[in-house]
């Protein structure tokens, strides 16, 4: 591509955000592909060089043209080696590192060496250029260029599908309004367990993640996504929404660009208004009915639609993306074991609450996505969401949830044991070691703990005493503390544990200023007070899927 082409509409929304400062690293998508065995590295350099040859959209970048923005050629991403002994700071600093959006490059690639026979290559993308589907894609064509499989040229571009596309939204734009103006009402505030609204920002704020696996029976009459929003919805509605709304990521994927990398997602609202004697199946087939009059206008920003709507970084407070995978097995690379985290946090978001659903050969897990300033936790939240999907028949007004109360640092700390054992439940006084824990095994819990909880925990602890509970009496810590983080500045954070009178201690990490971190232990009244390790507080690994149906690249 040498001329300049109008951006499409998911970009130029996208673009605008960027512009007025609102996006941190909320458009940032990480990718991280491992591979053990003896790597040819020159190999997969070249296939990635092949890739982008492949992709040019990767090598693009977003300008003004006379005040319409266009795609414009970019400089050509990098593909940097390097060694790395810390591979979670690693691709941290990959994810949180700016893009030029008017320059590019708006991806990068990292091969990392681990050891002589383990390298990661680690791929962070500009949500401009990239979605959730696109992994799938990248991931599928690097793996067959390393192997030196020929691919099927591809006859289009992402500049065709935006011209596409505009021919399309202004063929329906007259019928779009009219749908939407019966439709359409500002979201207010919604009701979350934990959440303080006068806490959000205008803009993508500091984030944190809860990842669980689900449960979910299939539902006729609608399909899973729709079954999954159904749930979200019936959740919303037992805290008390009456009329619930979720900002929907929906593909606009046309069959043509199926093996294309490129930006195909649109947001818009869901909304219901259930009765409590409705079921959440019936809710289900209700939304695939309300849906499918939706689809009609998928291609169709709201922007558009609704005249006056303002720019916004989301559009409801919660939001919602769905993603199905159906390769059976992680990608096959000669001679390699590949495994690939599809779901890298970016540390940033754009609502109150995002989830993220990947339904793959290998179960369903969901991603929630939080703001770390307004939440004060999601593990109470993910219980009951968990108790709604696996039971489609129960009566919305039936659900029981588990009250307001903050996650407590057991089950944050509950939480990472599951994610990276990949089991559902973990009990207090279970043994790591009986549940198929390793060595391997502790060192990413103790990474997640220090970067999520701001807790350092000591390799022997898990040896000596490998439960939740010898983990938090080796801390000092109160099982029932509210896990809690609060910064400010730039330095480290500093750890506290603080009590007052008789309750129990509650364990934070808050900074003030660029000093170095500072372990704290405050009491007032009669209840000793925990001691609490210093860190940093919320970092972890989620991600962002995208789908059939509806789809994201968050």
């Amino acid at each position: 591509m040498t001329d300049p082409s109008p951006a499409s509409f998911a970009q130029v929304g996208m673009w605008i955000t960027e512009r007025m400062g609102r996006a941190g690293s909320a458009y940032h998508m990480p990718l991280v592909i491992t591979l053990d065995g003896v790597l040819d590295a020159c190999g997969l350099i070249q296939a990635c060089e092949a890739l982008l040859r492949r992709h040019p959209v990767l090598s693009t970048a977003i300008q003004e043209r006379d005040g319409i923005p266009v795609e414009v050629p970019g400089a050509r991403p990098a593909i940097r080696v390097t060694a790395a002994d810390d591979l979670d700071a690693l691709v941290r600093e990959e994810t949180l590192r700016p893009f030029d959006v008017e320059r590019g490059p708006l991806a990068r690639f990292r091969l990392a060496r681990l050891s002589a026979t383990r390298h990661a290559l680690v791929v962070v993308a500009h949500h401009l250029v990239f979605d959730g589907e696109s992994k799938d894609v990248l991931v599928r064509d690097l793996a067959a260029l390393y192997n030196g499989r020929a691919l099927r040229r591809l006859d289009r571009s992402y500049a065709d599908h935006a011209a596409a596309e505009r021919e399309r939204v202004a063929a329906d734009l007259g019928a779009a309004r009219a749908y939407w103006s019966a439709r359409w009402r500002e979201p207010g505030e919604v009701r979350i367990p934990g959440l303080d609204p006068s806490a959000l920002t205008r803009g993508a704020g500091e984030g944190a993640v809860h990842t669980f696996a689900g449960r979910m029976p299939d539902v006729p009459g609608a399909s899973r996504f729709e079954v999954f929003l159904a749930s979200v919805h019936a959740l919303l509605f037992a805290y008390g929404n009456e009329a619930p709304v979720c900002a929907v990521d929906v593909s606009t994927r046309t069959p043509e660009f199926r093996d294309h990398i490129g930006l195909f997602v649109n947001e818009l609202p869901v909304w219901s208004s259930p009765s409590p004697e409705t079921t959440v199946a019936g809710l289900a087939v209700r939304l695939h009915d309300d849906l499918r009059e939706l689809y009609r206008f998928r291609p169709v920003p709201l922007a558009r639609a609704v005249r006056g709507l303002r720019p916004r970084t989301a559009l409801a407070p919660v939001s919602v993306s769905y993603r199905r995978r159906r390769e059976e097995s992680e990608p096959a690379f000669s001679d390699l074991r590949a495994k690939v985290d599809w779901a890298v946090f970016n540390h940033a978001v754009r609502s109150a609450l995002h989830l993220q659903a990947v339904d793959g050969p290998e179960g369903l897990t969901v991603v929630m996505q939080y703001s770390s300033h307004a939440l004060s936790g999601v593990a109470q939240i993910a219980e009951d969401l968990k108790a709604i999907m696996t039971n489609p028949d129960i009566v919305l007004g039936e659900i029981s949830t588990g009250g307001a109360g903050p996650a407590t640092l057991a089950d944050e700390i509950r939480a990472i044991w599951q994610e990276v054992l990949g089991i559902d439940e973990v009990g207090d006084d279970e043994d790591l070691f009986d549940l198929g824990g390793h060595s391997l095994t502790i060192t990413q819990i103790i990474a997640r703990m220090r970067k999520r909880l701001g807790i350092e925990v000591p390799l022997d602890v898990f040896f000596d005493t490998p439960t939740i509970s010898g983990v938090l009496e080796s801390i000092g810590a109160d099982p029932v503390a509210p896990a809690h983080a609060v910064q400010a500045g730039d330095g480290p954070a500093q750890a506290h544990a603080v009590q007052a009178g008789d309750g129990p201690a509650q364990a934070h990490a808050v900074q003030a200023g660029d000093g170095p971190a500072q372990a704290h232990a405050v009491q007032a009244g009669d209840g000793p007070a925990p001691a609490h390790a210093s860190g940093v507080a919320h970092a972890a690994e989620a991600g962002d899927p995208a789908g059939s149906a509806a789809g994201s690249g968050r």
